[in-house]
This record gives structure tokens, sequence and C-alpha cells, in this order.
């Protein structure tokens, strides 16, 4: 492995797991704070448990998060140096926001982790709630600059000189909406499922059954509500990328050939030597019409781009395929949960829906990893879309394989860490807040 692909592995690797520990930081904290509104307005000290369970479970996060989150930031100038010279004055404003935004979010969590019984029951909840803001706004601010990536702004690029540069405009580039949209919403639908997944376990398991019903139903009706809004930002996107990356969604879909009523690709194994694809179910038009909004529209094809300036043909079609199809899977059991709660409430408490959410566990941040492979690969080989290549922008510094593997190492061990100290969690959560349990108030 050359200098190059470690470099580019280790913030692929860094950012997979990272990913997930943002989402969950972005999404729990609502969920606490839904819980913790229940028990306010009803009193019933099952979702006070419920809250404070919760709450454990930002708690490990939200320091996981900090901690690969820091690394990055290392990561971003020891790997990339020339990459952070030109670009760092240009959209290092949302990177700062983004930092007063964690600090907030560090001195809200505190307050609510510390305050129970200290502040006044509202003022309490408010803090959790700022929590969640924070998180959200933490996660929007840090795919601004990514964004930025996609769709350089706020500078001028002459003859190599970064000039009249102007953060705000670079900030709120013309990718920014459609990929923060997009992906508030994959945080939310990944940690959705994943969250109902476990408590349906454990429904399934009968443990503790009345508790994990509660959680199950505010993670479950979160999950389903924003999986089926994901297909709408998914065709905001769409058209976002056809107007400004036309490789990246030739790409996408494996489309070799520039023409009207383009076709959309289901399935199919790229031949990148033969610029054409196997097998696959093509569908006339649709590709035009998700494009463009037009049927006859045409879509440009890998063809008619250099071969130097194109993506990774096959890691891209791949990523994309097995993230619209988990989406739609998510978006099917979303209909039939939200079918039953409507007309079919028995469904509900049935071991077969439960069973499916169980199976959903993985599923959502399964499409998350593959979107942002979408995202990254598909703008390959430029680190700045268009104005620096990647290669360009990677350290001299040699030896960068043994830094691949050393932080490799530590963020395997910190997910294993994770992993433990949540499975200790949920295991703890019916002995420490068991509803039927006379000595439950004492506890609580």
């Amino acid at each position: 492995m050359d200098d190059f692909l470690a470099a580019r592995s280790q913030m692929a690797m860094s950012l997979g797991f990272h990913i997930i520990f943002a989402c969950i930081g972005m999404v729990m904290p609502f969920f606490m704070s839904i819980s913790h509104f229940i028990y306010l307005k009803t009193g019933n000290l099952l979702y006070k448990g419920l809250t404070k369970a919760w709450s454990r479970g930002v708690a490990i996060l939200f320091a996981t998060g900090a901690v690969s989150g820091t690394m990055l930031s290392f990561e971003l100038g020891l790997l990339w140096p020339t990459f952070m010279e030109h670009a760092g004055p240009i959209f290092g404003m949302p990177f700062s926001l983004e930092g007063t935004a964690f600090f907030i979010e560090a001195i809200a969590l505190g307050f609510f982790l510390y305050g129970w019984d200290r502040f006044h029951p509202w003022f309490h909840w408010a803090a959790g709630l700022v929590v969640g803001i924070s998180g959200v706004a933490s996660g929007i601010l840090v795919v601004a600059a990514n964004a930025w990536m996609n769709s350089p702004a706020g500078f001028d690029y002459v003859n190599g000189q970064y000039l009249n540069i102007d953060p705000i405009a670079a900030m709120f580039n013309d990718a920014w909406f459609s990929q923060a949209l997009h992906m508030t919403l994959a945080a939310f639908v990944a940690t959705g499922f994943a969250v109902a997944g476990v408590h349906a376990l454990m429904i399934l398991k009968n443990k503790n059954v009345a508790f994990h019903n509660a959680a199950f139903r505010i993670s479950a009706l979160t999950a389903c509500v924003a999986a089926l809004l994901q297909p709408i930002s998914g065709d905001i996107s769409a058209k976002d990328v056809a107007e400004r990356q036309p490789a990246k969604l030739a790409a996408m879909e494996a489309h070799f050939n520039t023409e009207s009523r383009a076709p959309f690709l289901i399935g199919g194994i790229p031949d990148e030597e033969n610029d054409t694809v196997h097998y696959g179910l093509k569908i006339p038009g649709l590709l035009s019409f998700l494009a463009h909004g037009d049927i006859d529209a045409p879509v440009t094809g890998l063809k008619d781009i250099p071969r130097e300036d194109r993506p990774p043909v096959a890691i891209t079609h791949y990523a994309f395929q097995l993230m619209i199809g988990l989406g739609m899977l998510l978006a099917a059991l979303s209909v039939i949960y939200l079918y039953g709660l409507i007309h079919k409430k028995h469904w509900l408490s049935s071991r077969w829906l439960l069973r499916l959410f169980v199976i959903a566990i993985p599923m959502g941040y399964i499409a998350l990893e593959a979107g942002w492979t979408v995202t990254e690969v598909g703008r390959q080989p430029w680190i700045i879309h268009g104005v620096m290549r990647t290669a360009d922008a990677v350290t001299p510094m040699p030896g960068i394989v043994y830094s691949f593997y050393l932080f490799t190492a530590v963020f395997v061990s910190l997910s294993i860490i994770v992993s433990y100290l949540l499975y200790r969690q949920i295991k703890m959560v019916g002995k420490l807040y068991d509803p039927t349990d006379p000595e439950y108030k004492a506890k609580d």
C-alpha cells in the first residue's frame, strides 16, 4: 500500500467510524427530550427512567464522538497539509462555528446529566433539548464544509492563487442545503431504526416490556417519518448533483453514453474498460426525469468525461445501489408501521412486525455509510471539485501506512469498548427501571 492510498484509507476509516458516533449524538438527545417531555406532562415514572437510561447512552456516545472528531481534525492537517493550507481560510468558518456548537452541547449535557432535582423541571428539559439542537447544528456545519468541497464557492481561483475570499459564501455554497437535509434525515433514519430494533428485540425477549414498548414507540415513529421524507431529500440531492457534478451522477448510475431519455439502472455490473454495463434492469427515461425533471433531457455519460477525471465507477455505483435499496426497504417498513398505527393497532404488538424492526437494526447505518461513500468516492479525483486533485493535496511525509494501522487499531478498540458499554447499559435498563418493582420510585 503506497502512502497516497494509505492516507485515503485512513480518512475513509476514520470518517466511517465517526459518522456513526456523530449521527447517534445528533438524534438520541431528541429521543431523550421527547421522553422527558412526556414524563413532565404525565408524571409517569417509566418515562423518567427511560429519559435517564437514554441520557447515559448519550453521555457515552458524546465522549466517543468527541474523541473521534478530535482525531479527525488532526488527520486533516497531518494527511492533507496542502489542502488545509489553501482551503482552511476559505471554509474554516463552519468548522469554527461547529466548535462553538460542540461547547454549547457539552455545557448543556452537563446541566442535563447533573441537573435532576437541582434545576426547575422545564429548564432541565430545555437543557436536554439544547443538546439535541447543538448536535444537529454541529452536523449541519460539518456537512457544509464537506459540501464546499463538492461545490467550491466564496473565492476566485486565478493563476493558482485563492483570491477575494468570502467565508459566508463558502459556507452557504450551492450544495450545503441539499447535503445537510439529506444527511440530517439519514441520521434520524439510521439511529431511529437501530434504537427501535434494539428495544423490539428486548420486547421479543419479554424483558421489561412496558419500558421497551415506550422506547420503541418513540424511536419507531421518528424513524418512520424520517424514512418517508428521505426520498424527497434524495431527489433534491440528485438534481443538485446532476447540475454541478455530472461525472458523479454518471458514476452513480454507471451511465456511459450521453443521451436523452436516459434510463435509470437497477443493479448491473460496470465494465469500465469497455465503457458498458453487464446485466441490470434499465427503466427508460427515468434517470432524465429524476436528474432534470424532464424525461427528454440529456444526461451526460462517462464517455464524454476524460478518463483521468472520472470517479471510480464500480464502487460509486454499488454504494449508490445499496443506499437506494436499503432506503426503499426502510420506507416500506415505515409504511407498514404507520398503517398499523392508524388502522391496525394490533399489528404494533405482533411478533412479525417486531422481528422486521430487529432485522432493520443495521440497515440504516449501512445505507448511511454507502451514501457517504457515494459522496466522497464520487468526487474523486478531486479533493476540491474542479480545483485541486486529491493526489496533489496529500502529505509528502513517508510512512503513512503505519499511521493508518495505528489509527485503525485505535478506532476498532474504541468501537469495541463503546459496544460493550452500550450492551451493558441495555442489560442494566430493566434492572434499574422496572416499573413493577415496588422499590422503583426509591431506586429513581
